[in-house]
């Protein structure tokens, strides 16, 4: 579907909507947790839907009324569809393998082709099912306490994985992550989840992290807090020249995508050069950023090559039809300073709700088309709505010329 945006400057107040991130956390805390839980301001978006109805597998129900979750115990499930929610399946999996029966996933083919190394080496040596198709993956075996391994420059997912899992279990254990960390504010986030229903986790040093066993967390209420990520995207038409205030933001938060602040402000410097290799998510916005405020070079961001879509590639192609060169290096990203012009050809979204929304926020500046809109229902289907709020004319759905 096809999107027209017409050159605006955004104004107003908008809500940052939940955190998908916290989000997630929350709802399978939850559904660990004995009793009745609620689970207050959800966003319906796509990936969080994944998660809501994957969570059969552990035999709970979530049913959502007016934003708020409540989680009841339900039939359990043994096959679940993730979509194409990468958080819902690295999460779920290590928890599918204390069930003791085959768990299927199924979901779109480019979920699957994105890494689970982490979870295939430890399925290999403890002789666990592990198969793996183009569009599912079926596990089944029984995870014992103990101490695992794994490497910290991969997604943080999979530990935060492991942290659902390792509590319920009925020893003790530990998780040593190889140097270098990355994306530990992602960890630190799962960690503060369960510790709201009463799981206790803590990190030993830098490198390790102690899980006591045999917890048995409790059901509570608990309310999800305001998206770094997505406040970004909202946050960055002040750049272009906008007045936009955003709200429903935790000056506390964990969430490690709320440097994007300190970002912004560098990007107004001479030559900046910024590290993202502990908030891949916030590239594409960055990026759109530097192509407006005059170049950057961005380093650690190996890992935008396997998120939704490959961010680097897809990001290089529609920025180049704005007038605006990049180059792609080992584990960095350059954007050439260069003038922003109105493409003159429709932009792709790519399938990536990030990458829409990056271009929909050039597209204030100079007008144009986006087709795959409809992608930002993956986190924020109420986005495009949010733009028309805060004045900038938008024609979903808009036909050939």
């Amino acid at each position: 579907m096809i999107a027209r945006i017409y050159p605006g400057k955004a104004s107003g107040t908008a809500a940052a909507p939940p955190s998908k991130s916290m989000a997630h956390r929350l709802l399978i805390a939850a559904a660990l947790s004995e009793g009745e839980s609620t689970v207050q301001n959800l966003a319906l978006s796509e990936d969080i839907l994944a998660t809501a109805d994957c969570l059969r597998i552990l035999g709970r129900r979530l049913s959502i009324e007016n934003g708020t979750g409540v989680l009841e115990t339900g039939e359990a499930i043994q096959e679940a569809h993730v979509r194409e929610s990468g958080s819902t399946l690295r999460f779920l999996i290590p928890l599918a393998l204390t069930l003791g029966h085959p768990v299927t996933f199924t979901g779109a083919k480019r979920l699957f082709e994105r890494p689970l190394s982490v979870y295939e080496e430890i399925a290999k040596e403890k002789g666990f099912r592990f198969e793996r198709q183009e569009d599912r993956l079926t596990v089944c075996g029984t995870l014992q306490p103990g101490t695992y391994r794994i490497r910290g420059d991969i997604s943080s997912q999979f530990v935060s994985g492991l942290l659902f899992a390792l509590p319920g279990l009925a020893g003790d254990s530990r998780i040593e992550l190889i140097p270098p960390v990355e994306s530990r504010p992602y960890i630190d986030m799962t960690m503060q989840a369960l510790s709201l229903f009463g799981v206790r986790t803590c990190w030993q040093d830098d490198f390790s992290i102690v899980v006591p066993g045999r917890q048995h967390p409790k059901g509570r209420a608990v309310t999800v807090e305001g998206d770094y990520s997505n406040a970004a995207f909202l946050d960055v038409l002040n750049l272009f020249g906008g007045t936009v205030q955003v709200t429903g933001l935790n000056r506390d938060s964990l969430q490690g995508d709320r440097i994007y602040e300190e970002y912004f402000k560098r990007l107004q410097e001479e030559d900046p050069v910024i590290d993202i290799r502990d908030c891949p998510d916030l590239g594409p916005v960055l990026f759109a950023a530097a192509a407006v405020m005059g170049g950057a070079r961005f380093t650690g961001t190996e890992r935008l090559r396997i998120k939704e879509s490959d961010r680097l590639a897809c990001m290089q192609e529609e920025l180049a039809r704005f007038g605006i060169q990049t180059e792609i290096g080992d584990n960095t990203f350059t954007v050439c300073p260069g003038t922003l012009k109105a493409p003159k050809e429709r932009l792709c979204g790519h399938n990536d709700h990030r990458i829409v929304m990056a271009l929909a926020s050039l597209l204030t500046l100079t007008g144009g088309e986006i087709e795959g809109w409809e992608a930002v229902r993956k986190s924020w289907p109420d986005y495009f709505t949010v733009l028309t709020k805060l004045g900038i004319e938008v024609e979903r759905n808009a036909v050939d010329q």
